[in-house]
């Protein structure tokens, strides 16, 4: 008790120990003496007007004038009112403290026991892993949160918030000198200085990190209360807004993301939120998503049902007609996980799993089904795991049955081996979803009626993002049309569709005859898939000559070979551009 007894008795108040820490001047330090005086002296609750009466002269009303040293001890976080302490500061004028009372708050009350407020931080020493990291950098989240919660009100006030902000400082600092003298890469700070976040936006990412550590019973996800955890007044608040709202480096970057939500007021209100895969790199550093990616590589290699493709292209490398594009692009929106999360709000969607979608792809063969499929893939950042249907037929009776449900039974064992599952493709499924045979039926048909049987059932039970891709829509068995709830159709490319795939296919850094004209080449009308056999075919003839120029004659011969050949129907989409 030596410091409280120290201040309470001393005459010149500058010399306390405690004088420099208080940051008052002489006469707001003498009011806050006084406090102190009376509160030792059984007296808890310290009315304005006694506090300045005693301490300033009463003529001419001279003591109304000091009222500002009360506003001044309780920003400062020294007292703490007895009245009123639920309203909140922002509401509350000086004069109206004129009535009310006061007491030593709790910041003070500790000062004078111990003689000092300073936080004793252990010796520095190295990150020894990202927990210890992360442990330092939502301490000083919790600080920002106490700080912006003592803004609200005077109750909270006796946190003073000039002392916190000066522990935020100092553990700001520790956590540099820290990271200066770790050897060991830390995660997270490669990925601010790889994106170079500012403070408030590092700060945002922490915030929501911490809400995820917490298994997400906080209420730091909401958009406000981040707005007001980075902000220091109203000012701020309105230009901190801006990192939060669509086109902010956060968002634009797929860093963060939201979603909209009806409050208890009827309001929409958006909460965040960090994107999986980049919480998955950050929360556990050292599984790494190139080696899953090569697990399931290395899985697929030992059995021949699946080809492993990882996409290196999305839509916005594919030409396609715009009500296909419109009809992908509403597909996108519909697989997205807010939207997944309503379904299962509304109980439509019963799965604990995520993302589910039953796709068929139908169109004239070279319209880009399969590389629409795989682009999908990209877009959606998934692996794709390929099946060719026409491998399902066995030359054992009873065979083809088990491969149907060993296709899914396999699938399903490799999706739960990843991170993100990946989308199952089944390629030129024609043959698989057509229409079952009816009367009298040879063996071969009754197996085949059990084969869809059998692959019906699967469908309606699958989990995940499915694709079929289809020549004829009209050869589908209806009862494989009510299991798919996406059914895009592609046509074949119009002439501006036919200009930008020439211009998109025809060799880079050739040389071409000068009157080359890509537009009469258009005029022809081919499949993508063509176009690329066209384009292919005809480099290979040109590339053996001496003189190596294209002309409009050696695409117009490969052309018309293709348009009078028997193998339009083929598959050319196996050809890289």
């Amino acid at each position: 008790m030596k410091y409280l007894i120290e201040f309470i008795k001393i005459k010149d108040v500058s010399k306390s120990h405690i004088f420099k820490q208080l940051k008052c001047s002489k006469e707001e330090t003498k009011v806050l003496q006084y406090i102190c005086k009376e509160y030792v002296s059984s007296t808890q609750e310290i009315p304005v007007i006694n506090i300045l009466k005693n301490n300033f002269s009463s003529k001419d009303y001279i003591y109304l004038t000091k009222l500002s040293i009360i506003k001044k001890l309780l920003d400062l976080g020294w007292i703490t009112q007895v009245s009123f302490e639920d309203i909140k500061s922002h509401e509350v004028t000086t004069i109206e403290l004129l009535n009310s009372s006061f007491m030593p708050s709790v910041s003070m009350l500790k000062l004078l026991e111990k003689g000092s407020l300073e936080v004793s931080l252990p010796k520095i020493k190295p990150y020894t892993d990202h927990l210890e990291y992360l442990q330092d950098q939502f301490d000083v989240i919790n600080l920002l949160q106490k700080i912006s919660t003592s803004r609200h009100n005077y109750k909270e006030s006796s946190i003073n918030i000039t002392r916190i902000n000066n522990r935020i400082n100092l553990l700001s600092k520790r956590i540099q000198k820290r990271l200066k003298i770790t050897t060991k890469p830390i995660v997270i700070e490669e990925f601010f200085t790889k994106n170079s976040l500012s403070d408030n936006e590092k700060n945002i990412f922490l915030a929501l990190l911490k809400e995820e550590y917490s298994g997400g019973e906080g209420d730091l996800r909401d958009m406000n209360t981040l707005i007001e955890l980075i902000s220091f007044d109203e000012y701020e608040k309105i230009k901190n807004r801006s990192l939060l709202e669509d086109g902010a480096k956060l968002i634009s970057e797929n860093i963060i993301d939201y979603e909209e939500i009806l409050n208890m007021f009827g309001g929409i209100s958006r909460a965040f939120y960090i994107k999986d895969e980049l919480l998955q790199e950050i929360i556990h550093p050292k599984k790494k998503e190139k080696v899953i990616k090569l697990k399931l590589d290395a899985l697929i290699k030992e059995q021949d049902l699946f080809e492993y493709i990882e996409p290196n292209s999305s839509l916005d490398d594919v030409v396609l007609n715009p009500k296909t594009r419109d009809r992908l692009n509403s597909l996108i929106k519909q697989v997205d996980k807010r939207v997944t999360k309503k379904l299962k709000k509304w109980g439509i969607k019963k799965s604990k799993r995520g993302i589910d979608a039953k796709i068929i792809f139908y169109g004239t063969a070279g319209t880009g089904k399969t590389m629409t499929a795989i682009s999908l893939a990209k877009t959606l950042d998934r692996a794709i795991l390929s099946f060719d249907c026409s491998k399902i037929f066995s030359m054992y009776i009873g065979e083809s049955e088990k491969n149907v449900r060993k296709i899914f039974d396999d699938f399903k064992e490799l999706s739960k081996k990843a991170k993100t599952s990946p989308i199952l493709l089944l390629d030129e499924a024609d043959q698989f979803l057509s229409k079952r045979s009816k009367g009298d039926m040879s063996s071969a048909d009754k197996m085949h009626n059990q084969m869809q049987n059998i692959f019906l059932e699967q469908i309606e039970k699958f989990e995940g993002i499915l694709i079929a891709t289809t020549n004829l829509l009209d050869n589908i068995d209806k009862a494989f049309s009510r299991r798919f709830n996406y059914k895009i159709e592609f046509k074949k490319p119009s002439l501006k569709q036919r200009v930008r795939l020439w211009r998109l296919l025809l060799p880079q850094n050739a040389d071409f005859e000068s009157d080359f004209e890509i537009e009469k080449l258009s005029n022809y009308e081919l499949t993508g898939g063509q176009i690329s056999l066209v384009v292919k075919n005809t480099a290979y003839k040109v590339a053996v000559r001496e003189e190596s120029i294209f002309s409009m004659r050696d695409f117009i011969e490969e052309i018309n070979s293709e348009l009078d050949s028997n193998f339009n129907d083929n598959k050319s989409m196996g050809f890289k551009i």
